[in-house]
């Protein structure tokens, strides 16, 4: 009883005090946000953060956010003791997290845009983002273990360090967008500087049991200067530009990758069934529209035995585009006579590519191309633009490949079969065809530009 009256005694506090906070002039507001600050460039060697990729990582995350979210009043309790959602089952969607211990006690999760769109695109409108150059992912699912949250920010600021890094150096985002609560938007518009999508609060967000909540966006190609005008001249410990920019953090564990893949699909067909079927009933419940687009990403036999029954097999195939699990950035240089046009590649298949140019390229005219797929992987093809389209600086082109060489093979058919991102490591294994492992020679005289400043592994 004692506890109950000392429990409702601090939340009257606490209330008084946010309504005292509100009335003081916003930049002031801001000003305190920023004097709690405390970012340690070395923080305690036991804590780990990496990408939930096993399935008693995923299990530990969802976990610690569905009681995060319980005891937020954003989700009723559900009998699985987990929130996990259809988007957590898209190989578009990472899920970091931060390990103490070898305990899960943070987890965030980064949404990109795909066939489903965004958890927050119901009720927002994304139209003006989506208008400006560059791929956008929504933050979501953030928690932190209740142990850790009066610790200064231990785990939370590294968790965020980790998301913004893995953001723009492994997930080609520019653009990142996030539903909050009312009472915490401030926090990420002092500290992190995003801007709201909209002036008011929409008072019933269903994705988080009906609570109100503002969503707000960050370019991440403007962030850095933001942070560098803000925080240039604060100590080290109290300067995110000199944390998220230029330190490196040892307890990051980023993915390393054999090809230039953007995203890193950890779901095999037995994470899914565990998760999405026998934990939680969140296939069960799925709209028809959503099955099949669904069945469209994983369409491969090994998973259809576990993906929800689609009322018409096969329908997907009609008004639906096939969607890619892997989305690439890889660098080229395509050769036209005397000319070379520089290239960014972001999705393949057997027999051409689409591409981004940064001049015009002539039309059904055979060239050369060098394209570097990887670290040490490179493919050297004859190949021909037979559409494209250019709006002032823009230049976008599909290819048709004369005769894909074998490193082109090797990723397109690893891209096709392999179950997650780490299967790509061993792309040999899904050649349809074996042929002998010739090594592949690159002409004399062909060499790769620098396309921008933005390729996930520079």
């Amino acid at each position: 009883m004692k506890h109950s009256r000392a429990s409702r005694t601090r939340k009257i506090v606490r209330h008084g005090l946010r309504k005292a906070f509100a009335f003081l002039p916003r930049s002031l507001r801001f000003s305190i946000y920023r004097s709690f600050v405390d970012c340690d460039p070395h923080p305690d060697a036991r804590l780990v953060l990496k990408i939930a990729d096993t399935q008693e990582e995923l299990e530990a995350c969802f976990k610690l956010l569905h009681d995060a979210y319980v005891g937020s009043g954003f989700m009723q309790p559900d009998p699985s003791g987990l929130r996990a959602t259809v988007y957590h089952a898209l190989p578009t969607t990472t899920t970091l997290c931060a390990k103490f211990d070898g305990e899960v006690v943070g987890t965030i999760s980064l949404v990109r845009q795909s066939s489903f769109g965004f958890p927050m695109q119901a009720i927002f409108d994304l139209s003006d983002i989506h208008a400006e150059k560059g791929k956008i992912a929504e933050i979501s699912a953030l928690a932190v273990h209740p142990r850790f949250r009066k610790s200064g920010g231990s785990i939370l600021f590294p968790l965020m360090k980790f998301m913004y890094q893995y953001s723009t150096t492994f997930f080609d985002t520019c653009h990142l967008v996030i539903a909050v609560n009312p009472d915490r938007i401030e926090m990420y518009e002092s500290l992190l500087f995003f801007k709201r999508l909209q002036k008011h609060a929409v008072q019933n967000y269903d994705f988080a049991n009906g609570a109100p909540a503002i969503g707000a966006t960050l370019n991440l190609i403007q962030a850095p200067k933001l942070f560098k005008k803000i925080y240039g001249s604060k100590p080290k410990r109290k300067n995110l530009y000199f944390y998220f920019v230029k330190t490196k953090l040892k307890n990051i564990i980023l993915p390393t990758r054999r090809y230039f893949t953007t995203n890193d699909p950890v779901m095999t067909p037995e994470m899914l069934d565990y998760f999405f079927n026998q934990r939680t009933q969140v296939f069960a419940h799925l709209s028809e529209r959503e099955k099949m687009l669904l069945a469209s990403i994983y369409d491969m036999p090994h998973y259809q035995a576990v993906l929800p029954a689609v009322a018409e097999p096969g329908a997907w195939v009609q008004g639906i585009r096939q969607h890619q699990r892997y989305s690439l950035k890889c660098r080229g240089a395509l050769v036209v006579g005397d000319q070379t046009i520089e290239l960014q590649v972001v999705e393949l298949s057997d027999d051409g590519f689409q591409a981004h140019a940064k001049s015009d390229v002539p039309l059904r005219v055979w060239a050369q191309v060098q394209i570097q797929l990887g670290s040490s992987e490179v493919s050297t093809l004859q190949v021909m633009a037979v559409r494209g389209e250019s709006h002032g600086d823009y230049h976008y082109y599909g290819f048709q490949l004369g005769q894909p060489d074998l490193a082109w093979r090797k990723l397109v058919s690893a891209l096709k079969s392999g179950t997650t991102a780490k299967d790509l490591d061993n792309a040999t294994l899904f050649l349809h065809s074996h042929h002998d492992l010739d090594a592949i020679t690159v002409p004399d005289g062909l060499e790769m530009p620098e396309l921008d400043d933005t390729h996930p592994h520079r």
